[in-house]
């Protein structure tokens, strides 16, 4: 595992110096993704990684669970309550189903990360991993919208791995895996499959092993999940006149 992290903190020094970028940034929500790619930042390049924490509406525990990390590990923290301004959006904008107003609150997010990205020269880090970027768990130019995914290559249940390497705390390992855009919300509630069953099921595919012990009709699901999401992953397609 160690191999794994001083890989990543290498890569991540790598892309700040290609880029001539000053250092980076990204958001911390006192989850496990989030936690791990913030100590791996700070390994990386200490003082010019900076993590924001950025409750809107959220649960105090998120934002507490993210502090308990950043003071054990001396990451570089700021806090701005994004709740004043997600309100105001929601009196202008028409009323939404919860699902669009979550997404609001992701985009928001990263507004906030990329004004300070602009201010600083810095690169956005995101914290998705492979199992939500395959499916396409993501807001698209919300938490999808960043510059580097560290994690990216890493499945959830191997991220889960690599914190307890780090030795995150045992609290956030414990609490249920959620993106905290409304109370209640959590990853198994949206994805509908737990982490261990969907990464079993993305690295049968990605290995092209004849899948053994799968329900086809779980298979079947994440197969559309996949397709469905396809355009989150791909940059905009440009219409060729030429």
């Amino acid at each position: 595992m160690e191999y794994v992290c001083r890989k990543i903190e290498g890569w991540i020094r790598s892309k700040v110096r290609e880029a001539g970028a000053k250092g980076v940034v990204l958001g911390m929500s006192g989850g496990v993704d989030s936690s791990v790619v913030a100590v791996l930042a700070d390994r990386a390049l200490g003082k010019k990684s900076l993590a924001l924490i950025l409750p809107c509406e959220s649960d105090k525990k998120d934002r507490e669970r993210a502090k308990l990390v950043a003071k054990r590990s001396g990451i570089k923290t700021k806090e701005i309550d994004l709740s004043a301004v997600f309100n105001s959006l929601k009196k202008l904008l028409p009323e939404a189903d919860r699902k669009t107003l979550g997404n609001l609150k992701s985009r928001l997010r990263m507004l906030a990360l990329y004004h300070f990205a602009n201010k600083y020269s810095y690169l956005v880090l995101g914290t998705s991993n492979k199992s939500e970027l395959k499916i396409g768990y993501v807001t698209k130019y919300g938490d999808a919208g960043v510059d580097l995914e560290p994690i990216g290559d890493l499945y959830k249940t191997q991220v889960v791995e690599l914190a307890k390497h780090l030795q995150i705390h045992e609290e956030i390992l414990k609490s249920g895996p959620t993106a905290g855009l409304w109370k209640g919300q959590t990853d198994l509630g949206e994805i509908g499959i737990d982490y261990g069953k969907l990464d079993t099921i993305l690295e049968t595919m990605d290995s092209r092993l004849k899948p053994e012990r799968i329900d086809p009709r779980i298979m079947g699901k994440v197969k559309k999940m996949i397709r469905k999401s396809e355009h989150k992953r791909r940059t905009p397609e440009i219409c060729e006149l030429s």
